[in-house]
């Protein structure tokens, strides 16, 4: 069966959440997360607040549906490139994702500040939902990254260890059931990974790498490229194809 066709109340709805959500953004992006506010969207889009309020309950209910917009098109981005290599290419794989997460960050900045930056004071994030489904899925493709390649990588990190209650219970309940083979020195090991990756990239949104790098790019490439190296893995050289 088909899916149903929506009706065209149901599809001016969904336009109009989804403008509400593009105004929210462009408001963190013009006065910073402190400005937005339910009445602040709705003046901005000609709405009145009582209106808006049929789309979102509470200025949280619309910061929880951002974050879940944004983690999922963040996890979409990075599925994608992780697949764009085969399983027996992981060097390829670490490559894929980096360059992914690089070249996403700094076409959304506004988002990539909304979930690693600047936090929207007073926000209670919910501990499940769809927001938090979607945070989750992001932070798996990463270490399903390490996983992969722990096969290699365990022999070359082997100068501390770790142990599952060096992890918050919600964590490390979620990664033994994702990653059943990946111990807890695996998981100490892709949060220093992702903090590689994630360190260049966040100093590049921010404006602080321009003023000493003329090509962050490069830069960036080849510390993935010394990544790559450090967990076992072969074909480093891509950094520069």
């Amino acid at each position: 069966m088909g899916r149903p066709t929506r009706s065209r109340r149901e599809r001016l709805r969904e336009a109009t959440a989804a403008e509400i959500k593009k105004t929210a953004l462009q408001l963190m992006a013009a006065n910073g997360t402190a400005c937005v506010s339910l009445r602040a969207v709705a003046r901005d889009m000609g709405m009145t607040p009582g209106a808006i309020y049929s789309y979102f309950d509470a200025r949280d209910d619309l910061i929880s549906a951002l974050i879940a917009d944004v983690y999922t098109d963040l996890a979409d981005t990075l599925e994608a490139a992780r697949a764009s290599r085969p399983a027996h290419d992981p060097a390829g794989r670490v490559m894929a994702y980096g360059r992914a997460y690089r070249r996403w960050a700094i076409t959304h900045p506004e988002e990539f500040r909304l979930v690693y930056g600047d936090p929207v004071p007073d926000y209670q994030p919910s501990p499940s939902g769809a927001a938090a489904e979607a945070e989750h899925r992001a932070c798996a493709l990463l270490t399903g990254i390490v996983a992969d390649a722990w096969p290699k990588a365990q022999h070359l990190h082997m100068g501390g260890t770790h142990a599952w209650s060096d992890y918050a219970p919600d964590f490390a309940a979620l990664v033994r059931a994702s990653f059943p083979e990946l111990p807890a020195e695996g998981v100490g090991l892709s949060l220093r990974v992702w903090g590689r990756m994630h360190g260049l990239v966040a100093l590049e949104v921010y404006g602080h790498l321009r003023p000493w790098v003329l090509d962050p790019e490069q830069l960036y490439l080849r510390e993935i490229a010394d990544l790559t190296r450090s967990l076992g893995l072969t074909r480093p050289e891509e950094a520069g194809t």
